[in-house]
């Protein structure tokens, strides 16, 4: 008897066994779906973020969806922290210090005279920011081989424009009292000033995947390009040079990144026009 009490007891306990197998089963797959979705949901409001991202009335490379979260093969020097991303902070003083550096004029023909402005509390120095902007303005392939347009860093005295780096916080602030969401990722262009996001010229972008000072190049070239007349445009073809006046950061759709607008050649780097 007792035996046919065990056998009966373990034939009792095998739908038990497999109901709790089932119930398992089915909670792990549930957390599995759950933590899916939440992976999901997260990256569509990282998406969302980019896409509503504003473009500034004179655009610039950086206006658009702040980063193409789509598309984009996230790298190291692109991935944000609590503080804005690796040694960029989030805010900063609010007040800018003026790059004391001058220099003489580049090029040819119309000298527009433009200041370097640092924003207070991050670790970057305005002489040294002024200096490479000045160089990238300066260099053979930048705007100066038009042959009619030349650049002159000034520290005092009338400026043309003036160009800011600041924090993510600080760049929201400017950019948005004139209406632009820039989302804490992007730069804009208001009034006679090209604001810089720090993060963007401390990480770059990740869809450029050349030095970090040649995307600073981009960043300046494209936004003085609207400075002096050029609008945005598109891919020329798979495989060619992307213009300068591309938005590079939104895809490259074939092209490879560049930051210059003429090749050592003196060509100008041209697409076809974007509205």
């Amino acid at each position: 008897m007792a035996a046919q009490s065990g056998s009966t007891n373990r034939r009792a306990a095998a739908p038990l066994a497999l109901v709790a197998v089932v119930v398992i089963a089915t909670v792990a797959g549930y957390a599995w779906h759950a933590t899916k979705q939440a992976d999901s949901s997260s990256s569509a409001g990282r998406s969302g973020t980019a896409a509503s991202a504003g473009v500034s009335a004179t655009a610039g490379e950086d206006d658009g969806p702040g980063r193409d979260l789509g598309s984009a093969t996230s790298s190291p020097r692109d991935t944000a922290g609590e503080d804005g991303g690796p040694g960029v902070p989030q805010s900063g003083t609010g007040r800018f210090a003026v790059a004391r550096a001058s220099g003489a004029p580049a090029g040819h023909g119309k000298v527009r005279r433009y200041m370097v402005e640092v924003e207070g509390g991050i670790d970057l120095s305005a002489g040294a920011a002024a200096h490479e902007i000045a160089a990238i303005l300066a260099d053979p392939r930048g705007w100066t081989a038009d042959g009619h347009d030349a650049f002159q860093l000034v520290s005092s005295g009338s400026a043309d424009f003036v160009i800011k780096i600041a924090t993510p916080d600080t760049v929201d602030d400017i950019c948005g009292a004139a209406g632009l969401d820039t989302g804490g990722e992007v730069n804009c262009d208001v009034g006679p000033t090209v604001v810089v996001n720090l993060k963007r010229w401390t990480l770059g972008s990740p869809q450029f995947h050349g030095p970090i000072q040649d995307y600073r190049a981009l960043i300046i070239n494209h936004e003085v390009g609207h400075r002096i007349g050029h609008g945005h445009e598109g891919c020329p073809g798979p495989g060619k040079l992307a213009p300068v006046m591309m938005q590079q950061i939104k895809g490259l759709h074939g092209c490879v990144a560049n930051a210059w607008p003429y090749d050592r050649h003196g060509h100008y780097i041209q697409g076809p026009p974007v509205s």
